[in-house]
């Protein structure tokens, strides 16, 4: 499924996202996040000790909600699945990105494991009261 042009605007914006995986039992786990697009997919950068991607090597399903910085009542729900990972620099760098765009600076954080970025691919999208006229395309 091709991303909505919303969609790609709220994670690339500042905006945060609510992101939920699933634990073996089926019991959701949901987690506020930093969140980014390549344009194709969401991404999501984690460390691999962290439940939320052990949950993803069990069931590839998750849902993410991105809500607008400036009006938390403007959202998108995209629910997908985990399609692929990025590992080594590639996933360094991204977080570094992340940091730059919600705290302006170098990720400041001590790395304990490994970074990950999960990449998701969108299912389904669900738009509350979002307009295109609340972006700048």
């Amino acid at each position: 499924m091709v991303l909505d042009k919303k969609t790609i605007a709220m994670a690339s914006g500042p905006n945060y996202a609510a992101f939920t995986t699933l634990f073996k039992n089926g019991s959701p786990q949901t987690h506020m996040m930093w969140v980014d697009t390549d344009g194709e997919h969401l991404l999501i950068n984690t460390e691999i000790h962290r439940t939320k991607y052990l949950n993803t090597n069990n069931d590839k399903r998750v849902n993410v909600m991105i809500w607008k910085h400036d009006d938390t009542f403007k959202f998108v729900e995209i629910r997908g699945k985990v399609i692929d990972e990025i590992r080594g620099e590639e996933a360094f760098d991204n977080i570094n990105k992340l940091s730059e765009k919600y705290f302006n600076k170098p990720y400041p954080f001590e790395v304990q494991t490994e970074r990950i970025v999960l990449k998701i691919e969108a299912e389904r999208e669900f738009f509350f009261n979002l307009k295109e006229e609340d972006f700048d395309f």
